[in-house]
C-alpha cells in the first residue's frame, strides 16, 4: 500500500521522522547550525501544549517572571558541580560590538567584554541571584516561580524537535523553608507533568527516579517522565529536581525563621520543553502522517467541500454553516476552499494530523450528511452520518478520539517493557534485536559489566520503577 510519509517507520525509522517535520509543515532547519524554524502549524500546536501547562503551573501558585539571556560567568563560577554538565554546551559571549575590518563585519578587538556572558542555558544561578534578593523571612515562602524562555545549548547532534541548540521550554524555581515542602513540591510538579502528558499529549508515561549515576548535576533527587517511542528507544520528556540546599548555599538564599535564625532556603527546579513535541509526534504518528491528539491540534476538524464548478459555490457556503455549527459545539474548525483539488487537500490534511476529516458532496449536501473520518482509526473508519448527529457528538468524538490514542500507547509500552534477571539475560536481550526498555534489578547495573554493556549497545539507566524502585529501566534514548 502506497503511503504519504517515505521511507516508512520500518524501513527506516529516523528518516521517517525527519521526512514526518517536514511533510507536516511543522518546522526547518534554520541558517543557523543545529538551530530549527518552527513554522506556523507547529507553532501554533506549541502554543495549545503551552497554553494548557501554563493554566496547570498556575493553579499550584506558581507566579511567571522573565530572567536575562545572558548570564555572567561569575554566577556559573558559584555553582561549579552544576555547570559541569553544561559547560561544553554553553554558547560565549564576548564582545559588545562589530566593526567593518578589511570588508567585512568582526567583533570589534576593542569591544572585549571584561566578564564574558553565557547565554542561558538554564537559569538556576540566575534566578537564585534574585532569590537571594527577594527571600528575606520565612514570610517570604514559598517563592514559587517560572518562566516561558529560549535556551541555547550547542547541540552536536541535532534533529529537530529533539535535539537542537536552541529550543524553547518552561523553568520553573521555587524556594520553601523546609526540605520536606521542597521534596513534596518536587514530586508534585513530577505527577503535573506525568497527568498532562495523559490528559493532553496522549501519552502515559513511565515515571520514576533517576539513579544516582543520571541524576541532575547539584540535585538531591531527580524525578523523570520517560517515553517510549514506536522504535523503541527512550525519550526524557520532562523533569523535576529537589536540590536540596545546594543551591541556596552557593547563592545565599537565606530567610529568617520562625525562631529568628537564619538559615538557608530549600529550592526545587522543573522544566519540560520543546522536546515534548518531538515525543508526540514519534510516539502517534503514522506512515501516512502525524497524527494529533484533538486537545493540541490546531483544528480539530477539517471540512472538505467536494466541489464541481456547478456546485462550489452552495456547496462552500453550507461549509461554513457546518464549520460555524461545530465552532459553536467548541470545536476549532477549518473549511478548506482553497483551489486544490479534493484529493489533495485530503492528504495535506492526513499528513497534518488533524483528528477528523469532513467531506461535504452535492448529495451530502441534498440529503443533509456528511462523511467523516478520524485520522487515528485511518481509512476503515469512513462513515455518513446526519449532520446534526455530528454537531451533538462532534466532542465525544474528540473524547473518544484521545482516548483511543492513550489505549494504543498503553497497550505498545506495555509490550516494550521486558523483565531480564540479570545482566547475561539483557545482553542476549539486545543482542538479538529485542527493543524497548529492560527492567532489572538497580543492584545488577553498578559494576564494569553494565558499564561495557552501556558502551556496546548505547543503553543507560533511564529511571527506577517508581513502583519497585529496586528495579530500574535501562533503554537506548534519543
Amino acid at each position: 500500500m502506497k503511503t504519504a510519509i517515505t521511507p516508512t517507520r520500518a524501513e527506516n525509522f529516523s528518516e521517517w521522522y525527519q521526512n514526518l517535520i517536514v511533510a507536516a509543515d511543522l518546522a526547518e532547519n534554520a541558517p543557523v547550525r543545529g538551530c530549527m524554524t518552527i513554522k506556523p502549524y507547529g507553532w501554533a500546536i506549541w502554543e495549545l501544549m503551552r497554553d494548557e501547562m501554563d493554566r496547570r503551573i498556575k493553579s499550584h501558585g506558581v507566579q511567571n517572571a522573565n530572567f536575562p539571556l545572558l548570564i555572567p560567568i561569575d554566577f556559573f563560577n558559584k555553582e561549579a558541580e552544576h555547570v559541569a554538565g553544561f559547560a561544553k554546551e554553553c554558547a560565549v559571549v564576548t564582545h559588545h560590538r562589530l566593526k567593518m575590518i578589511d570588508g567585512t563585519l568582526q567583533p570589534d578587538p576593542d569591544s572585549k567584554l571584561t566578564e564574558p556572558y553565557i547565554i542561558r542555558p538554564t537559569s538556576e544561578t540566575i534566578i537564585g541571584e534574585a532569590m537571594s534578593r527577594w527571600v528575606q523571612s520565612y514570610r517570604d515562602l514559598p517563592l514559587k516561580l517560572n518562566q516561558w524562555v529560549n535556551v541555547m545549548r550547542w547541540e552536536m547532534r541535532p534533529r529537530m524537535f529533539l535535539r537542537t541548540s536552541e529550543f524553547n521550554w518552561q523553568e520553573g524555581h521555587n524556594v520553601f523553608a523546609t526540605h520536606d515542602e521542597a521534596n513534596a513540591d518536587a514530586r508534585k510538579m513530577h505527577k503535573m507533568y506525568g497527568d498532562y502528558m495523559r490528559d493532553v499529549l496522549a501519552i502515559p508515561s513511565i515515571m520514576g527516579e533517576k539513579t544516582p549515576e543520571e541524576r541532575f548535576a547539584g540535585a538531591d533527587h531527580t524525578y523523570t517522565l520517560e517515553h517510549i517511542m514506536q522504535d523503541g528507544k527512550a525519550l526524557q520528556a520532562g523533569t523535576s529536581h529537589d536540590l536540596g540546599q545546594h543551591f541556596s548555599k552557593s547563592f545565599g538564599i537565606q530567610f529568617l525563621g520562625t525562631d529568628g535564625k537564619l538559615q538557608h532556603g530549600w529550592t526545587t527546579s522543573w522544566g519540560t520543553t520543546t522536546r515534548m513535541m518531538g515525543s508526540m509526534f514519534m510516539v502517534h504518528s503514522d506512515d501516512d502522517g502525524l497524527i494529533l491528539p484533538p486537545s493540541v491540534a490546531p483544528y480539530q476538524v477539517v471540512i472538505i467541500p467536494i466541489t464541481r464548478e456547478d456546485t462550489a459555490a452552495a456547496l462552500n457556503e453550507y461549509a461554513e454553516i457546518l464549520g460555524d455549527k461545530l465552532r459553536g459545539a467548541g470545536v476549532r474548525v477549518l473549511v478548506d476552499t482553497t483551489d486544490m483539488r479534493a484529493p489533495d487537500k485530503m492528504w495535506k490534511w492526513i499528513k497534518r494530523g488533524v483528528p477528523l476529516r469532513v467531506e461535504i458532496g452535492a448529495r451530502e449536501m441534498e440529503s443533509e450528511s456528511i462523511t467523516i473520518t478520524r485520522r487515528d482509526l485511518g481509512r476503515e473508519s469512513k462513515r455518513t452520518i446526519a449532520v446534526d448527529e455530528l454537531v451533538a457528538s462532534v466532542n465525544d468524538i474528540m473524547r473518544d478520539i484521545h482516548d483511543t490514542m492513550v489505549a494504543r500507547v498503553e497497550k505498545r509500552n506495555a509490550e516494550m517493557i521486558h523483565d531480564v534477571a540479570d545482566l547475561t539475560a539483557l545482553d542476549a536481550a539486545l543482542a538479538n534485536g529485542v527493543i524497548g526498555f529492560f527492567r532489572i534489578k538497580y543492584e545488577k547495573t553498578t559494576n564494569e559489566q553494565f558499564d561495557g554493556l552501556m558502551e556496546k549497545y548505547k543503553i543507560t539507566r533511564r529511571c527506577l520503577d517508581d513502583r519497585d524502585p529496586e528495579y530500574v529501566f535501562v533503554a537506548k534514548s534519543y
